[in-house]
């Protein structure tokens, strides 16, 4: 279905110019996101962005659903080595040996939480006590690549056993999960203006 851009609307200057970014920009960059396996998914595709472009991925998303069982974590930590040779062989994903590996392996981290009786959202989400931090950059300049947060982020995702989830790659993972509202104020999907209409 073609996605018709409603021209009055100011948005972030990097999801200009191709539609399936325009897309994603206005209906799911930043929207509070508190369902522990859509997390999951986003942090497996944002640990396979790593070294690349964020279209990149979000062209091959679909892909990555077909060729992953639906991104189902169950399913994932019981991936063999012969599982993941045919992923390494599968055009639809980034064939990289070592992100692969690290799907299954954060399938099994998440699974472990799980056992423990750790709710994957309510965990994530407890380092921003339940409401996505809204920062008011003027500029994509002012937009940092990691903060102190997404280091600590980072810290207890790789404590638990998560591969692939640097302070770069998990700041990322929080700006598109909605944890932190980094769309910029002259946005029109800024929670500021948000609010306001």
């Amino acid at each position: 279905m073609l996605y018709i851009e409603p021209m009055e609307l100011v948005r972030c200057p990097w999801c200009l110019g191709d539609e399936l970014y325009t897309r994603y920009h206005d209906k799911e960059w930043g929207k509070p996101q508190k369902n522990s396996r859509k997390l999951f998914e986003a942090l497996i595709l944002d640990g396979a962005q790593a070294g690349l472009s964020w279209i990149t991925i979000l062209r091959r998303r679909e892909g990555y659903r077909a060729a992953f069982d639906g991104m189902d974590p169950e399913k994932i930590a019981r991936y063999t080595e012969k599982d993941q040779e045919r992923l390494l062989g599968d055009p639809r994903i980034i064939r990289n040996r070592l992100k692969i590996r690290s799907a299954v392996g954060n399938a099994r981290a998440y699974l472990a939480m799980a056992e423990k009786g750790e709710n994957f959202s309510r965990w994530i989400w407890g380092f921003v006590e339940g409401e996505p931090i809204v920062n008011h950059w003027r500029s994509l300049e002012e937009v940092p690549a990691s903060t102190p947060l997404a280091v600590r982020v980072s810290k207890e995702l790789k404590a638990r056993g998560f591969t692939f989830t640097g302070p770069t790659i998990v700041y990322a993972f929080m700006q598109a999960m909605g944890l932190v509202d980094d769309h910029l104020i002259s946005c029109f999907r800024h929670t500021r203006l948000t609010e306001m209409k």
